[in-house]
Protein backbone atom coordinates (compact mmCIF):
# COMPACT_ATOMS: atom_id res chain seq x y z
CA UNK A 1 0.00 0.00 0.00
CA UNK A 2 1.03 3.25 -0.78
CA UNK A 3 2.44 5.24 2.05
CA UNK A 4 0.13 8.31 1.98
CA UNK A 5 -3.10 5.65 1.56
CA UNK A 6 -2.27 3.95 5.05
CA UNK A 7 -4.22 4.47 8.17
CA UNK A 8 -2.47 6.43 11.19
CA UNK A 9 -5.29 6.29 13.72
CA UNK A 10 -3.48 4.00 16.16
CA UNK A 11 0.19 5.89 15.56
CA UNK A 12 -1.27 8.99 16.26
CA UNK A 13 -2.69 7.47 19.50
CA UNK A 14 0.64 6.10 20.62
CA UNK A 15 2.42 9.68 19.60
CA UNK A 16 -0.10 11.86 21.06
CA UNK A 17 0.49 9.76 24.77
CA UNK A 18 4.12 9.63 24.52
CA UNK A 19 4.31 12.92 24.02
CA UNK A 20 2.10 13.81 26.66
CA UNK A 21 4.01 12.41 29.42
CA UNK A 22 6.91 14.12 27.89
CA UNK A 23 5.74 17.18 28.18
CA UNK A 24 4.26 15.98 32.09
CA UNK A 25 7.88 15.08 32.67
CA UNK A 26 9.32 19.01 31.50
CA UNK A 27 6.67 20.78 33.20
CA UNK A 28 7.24 18.96 36.58
CA UNK A 29 10.96 19.58 36.25
CA UNK A 30 10.05 23.39 35.41
CA UNK A 31 7.74 23.58 38.16
CA UNK A 32 10.73 21.99 40.64
CA UNK A 33 13.33 23.69 39.05
CA UNK A 34 12.75 27.07 37.23
CA UNK A 35 12.18 29.16 40.20
CA UNK A 36 15.73 28.34 41.92
CA UNK A 37 17.49 28.26 38.69
CA UNK A 38 15.96 31.52 36.27
CA UNK A 39 12.88 32.62 38.27
CA UNK A 40 13.00 36.12 40.06
CA UNK A 41 15.73 35.35 42.64
CA UNK A 42 17.36 32.41 40.75
CA UNK A 43 21.03 31.79 39.58
CA UNK A 44 20.20 33.51 36.36
CA UNK A 45 17.31 36.31 37.52
CA UNK A 46 13.75 36.42 35.41
CA UNK A 47 14.70 40.54 35.65
CA UNK A 48 17.86 39.96 33.14
CA UNK A 49 16.01 37.55 30.64
CA UNK A 50 13.76 40.72 30.17
CA UNK A 51 16.14 43.43 29.85
CA UNK A 52 18.56 41.24 27.53
CA UNK A 53 16.37 40.26 25.47
CA UNK A 54 13.32 41.61 22.99
CA UNK A 55 9.97 39.47 23.17
CA UNK A 56 10.43 38.96 19.16
CA UNK A 57 13.38 37.78 19.46
CA UNK A 58 12.80 35.21 22.49
CA UNK A 59 9.08 35.41 23.10
CA UNK A 60 7.55 34.40 26.63
CA UNK A 61 5.12 34.99 28.46
CA UNK A 62 7.43 35.93 32.02
CA UNK A 63 8.25 38.88 29.20
CA UNK A 64 5.68 40.33 30.49
CA UNK A 65 5.06 39.06 34.14
CA UNK A 66 8.31 38.00 34.96
CA UNK A 67 7.70 36.96 38.45
CA UNK A 68 7.98 33.52 40.36
CA UNK A 69 3.72 33.08 40.82
CA UNK A 70 3.44 33.36 37.17
CA UNK A 71 6.08 30.74 36.83
CA UNK A 72 4.41 28.61 39.24
CA UNK A 73 1.04 29.12 37.67
CA UNK A 74 2.53 28.48 34.08
CA UNK A 75 4.44 24.72 35.28
CA UNK A 76 0.91 23.73 37.14
CA UNK A 77 -1.38 24.75 34.26
CA UNK A 78 1.26 22.65 31.83
CA UNK A 79 1.17 19.39 34.27
CA UNK A 80 -2.94 19.82 34.01
CA UNK A 81 -2.76 19.86 30.19
CA UNK A 82 -0.13 17.56 30.06
CA UNK A 83 -2.09 14.92 32.26
CA UNK A 84 -5.92 16.11 30.22
CA UNK A 85 -3.96 14.84 26.95
CA UNK A 86 -2.20 11.64 28.61
CA UNK A 87 -5.91 10.57 29.81
CA UNK A 88 -7.31 11.56 26.74
CA UNK A 89 -9.63 14.03 28.47
CA UNK A 90 -10.18 16.31 25.08
CA UNK A 91 -11.01 12.99 23.09
CA UNK A 92 -14.33 12.09 25.30
CA UNK A 93 -16.39 15.45 24.58
CA UNK A 94 -18.82 14.97 21.39
CA UNK A 95 -17.26 14.52 17.85
CA UNK A 96 -17.70 18.13 17.04
CA UNK A 97 -15.67 19.41 19.90
CA UNK A 98 -12.99 16.91 20.43
CA UNK A 99 -11.07 18.25 17.34
CA UNK A 100 -11.10 22.09 18.79
CA UNK A 101 -10.55 21.15 22.14
CA UNK A 102 -7.39 18.58 21.56
CA UNK A 103 -5.94 21.31 19.10
CA UNK A 104 -6.24 24.04 21.98
CA UNK A 105 -4.84 21.82 24.76
CA UNK A 106 -1.77 20.74 22.64
CA UNK A 107 -1.09 24.78 21.44
CA UNK A 108 -1.24 25.61 24.93
CA UNK A 109 1.27 22.92 26.04
CA UNK A 110 3.31 24.42 23.31
CA UNK A 111 3.17 27.96 24.21
CA UNK A 112 3.61 27.22 27.85
CA UNK A 113 7.01 25.59 27.15
CA UNK A 114 7.92 27.79 24.77
CA UNK A 115 7.97 30.53 27.98
CA UNK A 116 10.22 28.41 29.84
CA UNK A 117 12.39 27.62 26.75
CA UNK A 118 12.72 31.24 25.81
CA UNK A 119 13.23 32.56 29.43
CA UNK A 120 15.25 29.62 30.69
CA UNK A 121 18.36 30.47 28.76
CA UNK A 122 21.90 28.51 29.53
CA UNK A 123 19.49 25.97 31.60
CA UNK A 124 17.21 25.71 29.01
CA UNK A 125 20.01 25.65 26.37
CA UNK A 126 19.58 22.07 25.26
CA UNK A 127 18.53 20.48 21.99
CA UNK A 128 15.68 18.62 23.39
CA UNK A 129 14.12 21.47 24.19
CA UNK A 130 13.56 22.81 20.50
CA UNK A 131 13.10 19.33 19.40
CA UNK A 132 10.24 19.13 22.12
CA UNK A 133 8.56 21.90 21.02
CA UNK A 134 8.93 21.41 17.21
CA UNK A 135 7.39 18.46 17.51
CA UNK A 136 4.89 19.69 19.73
CA UNK A 137 3.75 21.78 16.91
CA UNK A 138 2.99 19.50 14.77
CA UNK A 139 1.00 17.59 17.43
CA UNK A 140 -1.48 20.51 17.14
CA UNK A 141 -2.63 19.30 13.87
CA UNK A 142 -2.67 15.91 14.16
CA UNK A 143 -6.58 15.48 15.63
CA UNK A 144 -8.48 14.08 17.08
CA UNK A 145 -11.92 11.68 17.81
CA UNK A 146 -12.55 8.99 15.35
CA UNK A 147 -11.22 10.88 11.99
CA UNK A 148 -7.50 9.92 10.89
CA UNK A 149 -4.56 12.07 11.42
CA UNK A 150 -3.53 14.57 7.95
CA UNK A 151 -0.66 12.34 6.74
CA UNK A 152 1.19 15.53 5.58
CA UNK A 153 1.61 15.87 9.44
CA UNK A 154 2.49 12.03 9.60
CA UNK A 155 5.52 12.56 7.31
CA UNK A 156 6.56 16.13 8.57
CA UNK A 157 7.11 14.03 12.07
CA UNK A 158 9.51 11.63 9.99
CA UNK A 159 10.96 14.69 8.93
CA UNK A 160 11.76 16.14 12.50
CA UNK A 161 13.12 12.57 13.12
CA UNK A 162 14.83 12.51 10.16
CA UNK A 163 17.04 15.52 10.91
CA UNK A 164 17.45 14.23 14.34
CA UNK A 165 18.96 11.42 13.63
CA UNK A 166 21.04 12.04 10.08
CA UNK A 167 21.85 15.17 11.98
CA UNK A 168 23.81 13.93 14.55
CA UNK A 169 25.27 11.00 12.24
CA UNK A 170 26.84 14.37 10.05
CA UNK A 171 28.11 15.73 13.53
CA UNK A 172 29.91 12.68 14.40
CA UNK A 173 31.28 11.45 11.36
CA UNK A 174 32.78 15.01 10.65
CA UNK A 175 34.01 15.72 13.99
CA UNK A 176 35.86 13.95 16.75
CA UNK A 177 38.88 11.30 15.26
CA UNK A 178 37.35 8.45 17.14
CA UNK A 179 34.17 8.43 15.36
CA UNK A 180 36.07 7.54 12.59
CA UNK A 181 38.68 5.38 13.67
CA UNK A 182 35.89 3.30 16.08
CA UNK A 183 37.01 4.23 19.62
CA UNK A 184 34.86 6.94 21.34
CA UNK A 185 32.93 4.62 23.01
CA UNK A 186 35.95 3.59 24.51
CA UNK A 187 35.70 6.96 26.51
CA UNK A 188 31.98 7.75 26.31
CA UNK A 189 30.44 5.52 29.16
CA UNK A 190 32.84 6.84 31.78
CA UNK A 191 32.56 10.97 30.59
CA UNK A 192 29.08 11.49 29.21
CA UNK A 193 27.49 14.07 31.04
CA UNK A 194 25.91 11.74 33.84
CA UNK A 195 25.97 7.96 33.94
CA UNK A 196 23.71 6.12 35.18
CA UNK A 197 23.52 2.70 36.74
CA UNK A 198 24.62 0.49 33.54
CA UNK A 199 27.32 2.61 32.67
CA UNK A 200 29.95 1.18 34.65
CA UNK A 201 29.24 -1.96 33.30
CA UNK A 202 28.96 -0.65 29.59
CA UNK A 203 32.12 1.14 29.56
CA UNK A 204 34.03 -2.57 30.81
CA UNK A 205 32.57 -4.14 27.55
CA UNK A 206 35.30 -5.52 25.10
CA UNK A 207 37.04 -3.17 23.31
CA UNK A 208 35.93 -4.93 20.35
CA UNK A 209 32.11 -4.73 21.05
CA UNK A 210 32.83 -0.98 21.01
CA UNK A 211 34.32 -0.67 17.81
CA UNK A 212 31.35 -2.61 16.54
CA UNK A 213 29.09 -0.35 18.21
CA UNK A 214 30.41 2.62 16.77
CA UNK A 215 30.17 1.36 13.58
CA UNK A 216 26.20 0.26 14.44
CA UNK A 217 25.96 3.88 15.21
CA UNK A 218 27.08 4.89 12.17
CA UNK A 219 24.72 2.84 10.35
CA UNK A 220 21.78 3.81 12.33
CA UNK A 221 22.18 7.71 11.88
CA UNK A 222 23.88 7.91 8.78
CA UNK A 223 21.91 5.18 6.50
CA UNK A 224 18.96 3.84 7.88
CA UNK A 225 16.96 7.42 8.36
CA UNK A 226 16.19 7.44 4.56
CA UNK A 227 14.01 4.27 5.42
CA UNK A 228 11.38 6.45 7.42
CA UNK A 229 10.33 7.54 3.81
CA UNK A 230 10.27 4.07 2.34
CA UNK A 231 6.92 1.63 1.62
CA UNK A 232 6.01 -0.18 4.37
CA UNK A 233 7.53 -2.57 5.97
CA UNK A 234 10.72 -0.64 4.94
CA UNK A 235 9.82 2.46 6.88
CA UNK A 236 8.72 -0.05 9.63
CA UNK A 237 11.83 -1.85 9.91
CA UNK A 238 14.00 2.18 10.18
CA UNK A 239 11.86 3.23 12.89
CA UNK A 240 12.42 -0.03 15.09
CA UNK A 241 16.37 0.36 14.57
CA UNK A 242 15.63 3.58 15.86
CA UNK A 243 14.06 2.59 18.57
CA UNK A 244 16.16 0.04 19.60
CA UNK A 245 19.11 2.41 19.13
CA UNK A 246 17.42 4.91 21.49
CA UNK A 247 16.61 2.25 23.94
CA UNK A 248 20.14 1.18 24.64
CA UNK A 249 21.32 4.64 25.04
CA UNK A 250 18.70 5.21 27.84
CA UNK A 251 19.72 2.00 29.65
CA UNK A 252 23.55 3.37 29.58
CA UNK A 253 22.70 7.20 30.28
CA UNK A 254 20.74 10.00 31.85
CA UNK A 255 20.20 12.01 28.22
CA UNK A 256 16.92 13.97 29.92
CA UNK A 257 14.05 12.83 27.62
CA UNK A 258 15.98 12.96 24.37
CA UNK A 259 16.17 9.01 23.95
CA UNK A 260 12.08 9.03 24.83
CA UNK A 261 11.21 11.78 22.41
CA UNK A 262 13.10 10.49 19.68
CA UNK A 263 11.35 7.11 20.15
CA UNK A 264 8.39 9.11 20.12
CA UNK A 265 8.92 10.49 16.83
CA UNK A 266 9.97 7.12 15.50
CA UNK A 267 6.46 5.85 16.01
CA UNK A 268 5.92 8.09 12.71
CA UNK A 269 7.57 5.56 10.79
CA UNK A 270 4.73 3.07 11.29
CA UNK A 271 1.09 2.79 9.97
CA UNK A 272 -1.57 0.86 11.30
CA UNK A 273 -1.14 -1.98 10.15
CA UNK A 274 1.92 -2.60 11.30
CA UNK A 275 1.14 -2.22 14.59
CA UNK A 276 -2.11 -4.58 14.51
CA UNK A 277 0.69 -7.14 12.93
CA UNK A 278 2.36 -6.94 16.31
CA UNK A 279 0.33 -5.96 19.03
CA UNK A 280 -3.27 -7.21 19.43
CA UNK A 281 -5.03 -3.49 19.09
CA UNK A 282 -7.68 -2.69 17.14
CA UNK A 283 -8.88 0.91 15.94
CA UNK A 284 -12.51 1.79 15.77
CA UNK A 285 -13.95 2.82 12.76
CA UNK A 286 -12.38 5.66 11.17
CA UNK A 287 -13.22 8.81 9.22
CA UNK A 288 -11.33 10.67 6.89
CA UNK A 289 -9.41 13.91 8.16
CA UNK A 290 -11.60 16.82 8.39
CA UNK A 291 -11.29 18.87 5.14
CA UNK A 292 -10.92 22.26 7.21
CA UNK A 293 -7.65 20.04 9.24
CA UNK A 294 -6.27 18.57 5.96
CA UNK A 295 -5.82 22.23 4.39
CA UNK A 296 -4.72 23.58 7.43
CA UNK A 297 -2.13 20.58 7.37
CA UNK A 298 -0.98 21.44 4.33
CA UNK A 299 -0.51 25.15 5.34
CA UNK A 300 1.72 24.09 7.76
CA UNK A 301 3.68 21.72 4.98
CA UNK A 302 4.60 24.63 3.22
CA UNK A 303 5.42 26.47 6.28
CA UNK A 304 7.71 24.07 6.93
CA UNK A 305 9.36 23.51 3.85
CA UNK A 306 10.39 27.22 3.70
CA UNK A 307 11.47 27.06 7.21
CA UNK A 308 13.73 23.92 6.41
CA UNK A 309 16.18 25.65 4.23
CA UNK A 310 18.70 27.19 6.78
CA UNK A 311 18.57 24.17 8.94
CA UNK A 312 18.90 21.87 5.99
CA UNK A 313 21.83 23.79 4.37
CA UNK A 314 23.99 23.81 7.76
CA UNK A 315 23.23 20.27 8.29
CA UNK A 316 24.92 19.39 5.28
CA UNK A 317 27.46 22.60 5.51
CA UNK A 318 31.35 21.11 6.65
CA UNK A 319 31.00 24.03 9.55
CA UNK A 320 27.86 22.14 10.79
CA UNK A 321 26.74 23.85 13.96
CA UNK A 322 24.45 21.27 16.11
CA UNK A 323 21.12 21.94 18.37
CA UNK A 324 20.35 25.45 16.71
CA UNK A 325 17.12 27.15 16.43
CA UNK A 326 16.81 29.47 13.39
CA UNK A 327 13.38 31.08 14.35
CA UNK A 328 12.29 32.15 17.93
CA UNK A 329 9.38 29.30 17.91
CA UNK A 330 11.60 26.56 17.48
CA UNK A 331 9.59 25.46 14.69
CA UNK A 332 12.49 24.02 12.34
CA UNK A 333 15.96 23.06 14.13
CA UNK A 334 18.77 21.65 13.31
CA UNK A 335 19.95 18.93 15.59
CA UNK A 336 23.14 16.41 16.56
CA UNK A 337 24.47 15.19 19.72
CA UNK A 338 28.26 14.99 20.81
CA UNK A 339 30.27 15.68 17.83
CA UNK A 340 33.62 15.50 20.21
CA UNK A 341 33.92 12.86 23.07
CA UNK A 342 36.26 14.13 26.07
CA UNK A 343 38.80 11.38 27.03
CA UNK A 344 39.05 12.55 30.26
CA UNK A 345 36.17 13.54 33.13
CA UNK A 346 36.30 16.37 35.20
CA UNK A 347 34.04 17.04 38.31
CA UNK A 348 33.52 19.72 40.95
CA UNK A 349 33.51 19.20 44.55
CA UNK A 350 32.02 21.47 46.54
CA UNK A 351 32.84 22.24 50.00
CA UNK A 352 32.13 24.34 53.00
CA UNK A 353 33.29 24.86 56.32
CA UNK A 354 32.42 26.28 59.34
CA UNK A 355 35.91 26.73 61.22
CA UNK A 356 37.54 30.00 61.57
CA UNK A 357 41.01 28.45 60.94
CA UNK A 358 39.92 25.14 58.81
CA UNK A 359 41.82 22.14 58.39
CA UNK A 360 41.74 19.49 55.82
CA UNK A 361 39.79 17.57 57.82
CA UNK A 362 37.11 20.70 58.58
CA UNK A 363 35.93 20.62 54.92
CA UNK A 364 32.40 19.06 54.26
CA UNK A 365 31.05 18.09 50.81
CA UNK A 366 28.01 18.97 49.61
CA UNK A 367 26.34 16.30 47.37
CA UNK A 368 24.86 16.51 43.53
CA UNK A 369 21.93 14.50 42.31
CA UNK A 370 22.99 13.10 39.35
CA UNK A 371 26.88 14.32 39.45
CA UNK A 372 29.17 11.84 41.39
CA UNK A 373 31.08 13.31 44.44
CA UNK A 374 31.57 10.00 46.45
CA UNK A 375 33.18 7.64 44.94
CA UNK A 376 31.47 4.76 46.65
CA UNK A 377 28.01 5.05 45.04
CA UNK A 378 27.24 3.89 41.96
CA UNK A 379 25.75 6.22 39.37
CA UNK A 380 21.72 6.92 39.48
CA UNK A 381 18.92 6.75 37.20
CA UNK A 382 16.90 9.92 36.41
CA UNK A 383 16.13 10.30 33.06
CA UNK A 384 14.06 10.80 31.54
CA UNK A 385 13.69 13.60 34.25
CA UNK A 386 16.36 16.13 33.78
CA UNK A 387 18.50 17.63 36.38
CA UNK A 388 19.59 21.08 34.73
CA UNK A 389 21.73 21.83 37.37
CA UNK A 390 23.85 19.05 37.07
CA UNK A 391 24.11 19.06 33.45
CA UNK A 392 25.59 22.87 33.76
CA UNK A 393 27.77 21.94 36.33
CA UNK A 394 29.13 18.85 33.81
CA UNK A 395 29.80 22.17 31.49
CA UNK A 396 31.62 23.92 34.50
CA UNK A 397 33.82 21.15 35.21
CA UNK A 398 35.78 20.99 31.66
CA UNK A 399 37.45 24.28 32.30
CA UNK A 400 39.92 24.87 35.34
CA UNK A 401 38.22 28.13 35.67
CA UNK A 402 34.67 29.58 35.76
CA UNK A 403 34.07 30.93 31.89
CA UNK A 404 31.40 33.57 30.43
CA UNK A 405 29.22 30.73 30.77
CA UNK A 406 29.17 30.28 34.40
CA UNK A 407 28.50 34.01 35.30
CA UNK A 408 25.87 31.76 37.09
CA UNK A 409 28.53 29.99 39.54
CA UNK A 410 28.57 32.96 41.55
CA UNK A 411 25.52 33.00 42.51
CA UNK A 412 25.36 29.58 43.01
CA UNK A 413 28.03 29.86 45.85
CA UNK A 414 26.21 32.67 47.22
CA UNK A 415 23.32 30.75 47.97
CA UNK A 416 25.12 27.70 49.33
CA UNK A 417 26.50 30.51 51.90
CA UNK A 418 23.23 31.46 52.95
CA UNK A 419 21.49 28.53 53.03
CA UNK A 420 19.37 29.44 50.16
CA UNK A 421 16.58 26.82 50.12
CA UNK A 422 15.54 27.07 46.70
CA UNK A 423 19.04 26.34 45.47
CA UNK A 424 19.67 23.79 47.80
CA UNK A 425 16.51 22.23 46.84
CA UNK A 426 18.26 20.71 43.53
CA UNK A 427 21.19 19.29 46.03
CA UNK A 428 21.13 16.10 47.10
CA UNK A 429 22.34 17.00 50.37
CA UNK A 430 23.24 19.70 52.53
CA UNK A 431 26.15 19.01 55.33
CA UNK A 432 24.79 22.30 56.55
CA UNK A 433 21.35 21.70 57.37
CA UNK A 434 21.42 24.23 61.02
CA UNK A 435 23.38 27.40 59.74
CA UNK A 436 25.10 28.22 56.77
CA UNK A 437 29.19 27.45 56.23
CA UNK A 438 31.34 30.67 57.20
CA UNK A 439 33.40 29.72 53.64
CA UNK A 440 33.48 27.59 50.61
CA UNK A 441 35.90 26.59 48.06
CA UNK A 442 35.52 24.23 45.20
CA UNK A 443 37.68 21.90 43.96
CA UNK A 444 38.48 20.05 40.59
CA UNK A 445 38.88 16.50 40.78
CA UNK A 446 39.75 13.99 37.35
CA UNK A 447 37.05 11.19 38.08
CA UNK A 448 37.67 7.65 36.46
CA UNK A 449 35.54 4.34 36.42
CA UNK A 450 37.25 1.61 39.13
CA UNK A 451 38.17 -1.40 37.08
CA UNK A 452 36.50 -4.55 38.04
CA UNK A 453 39.52 -5.60 40.25
CA UNK A 454 39.49 -2.68 42.13
CA UNK A 455 35.70 -2.66 42.88
CA UNK A 456 35.56 -6.16 43.58
CA UNK A 457 38.01 -5.40 46.30
CA UNK A 458 37.27 -1.66 47.79
CA UNK A 459 33.34 -1.71 46.62
CA UNK A 460 34.05 2.01 44.81
CA UNK A 461 32.74 2.79 41.58
CA UNK A 462 34.95 5.75 40.86
CA UNK A 463 38.30 6.61 41.44
CA UNK A 464 39.00 10.47 41.60
CA UNK A 465 42.39 12.34 41.73
CA UNK A 466 42.83 15.88 42.64
CA UNK A 467 43.39 18.35 39.48
CA UNK A 468 43.15 21.70 41.16
CA UNK A 469 40.87 24.59 42.60
CA UNK A 470 37.95 25.37 40.92
CA UNK A 471 37.15 28.32 43.46
CA UNK A 472 39.94 29.38 46.25
CA UNK A 473 37.90 29.56 49.78
CA UNK A 474 35.57 32.22 49.95
CA UNK A 475 32.80 33.88 52.40
CA UNK A 476 30.21 35.44 52.01
CA UNK A 477 30.97 39.11 52.43
CA UNK A 478 34.03 38.37 49.99
CA UNK A 479 31.42 37.48 47.30
CA UNK A 480 29.13 40.30 47.76
CA UNK A 481 31.75 43.24 48.35
CA UNK A 482 35.08 41.89 47.90
CA UNK A 483 37.42 40.87 44.55
CA UNK A 484 35.76 37.61 44.34
CA UNK A 485 32.09 38.91 43.86
CA UNK A 486 29.35 37.11 41.76
CA UNK A 487 30.14 37.99 38.32
CA UNK A 488 33.98 38.78 39.21
CA UNK A 489 34.62 34.98 38.99
CA UNK A 490 34.62 34.82 35.60
CA UNK A 491 37.89 35.00 34.08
Amino acid sequence: MLPWMEDYWLVRFVIQRGLALIYLLAFLVAANQFRPLAGEDGLLPLDEYVESASFRERPSLFYFVPDDRAVGIAAWTGVGLALAALLAGPYWLPEPYALPASMLVWAAMWALYQSFVNAGRIFYGYGWESMLLETGFLAIFLGAGSSQPPVVIVWLLKWVLFRNMFGAGLIKIRGDDCWRDLTCLDHHYETQPMPNPLSWFAHHLPDRFHRVEVLGNHVVELAVPFLYFAPQPFAAAGGLATIGFQAWLMVTGNFSWLNALTIVQAVATFSDGVLRSVVPVTAPATASAPPALTALSLLVALLVIAMSVRPVANMISPTQVMNTSFDPLHLVNTYGAFGSITRERYQLVVEGTDAENPSAHDWREYEFEGQPVRTDERPPQWAPYHLRLDWQLWFAAMQPRPGPRQRWFGAFLEALLENGADTLSLLRTDPFPDDPPERIRVLRYRYRFTTPDERAETGRWWDRERVGTYVGPVSLEELRTGGVGRRSLVR
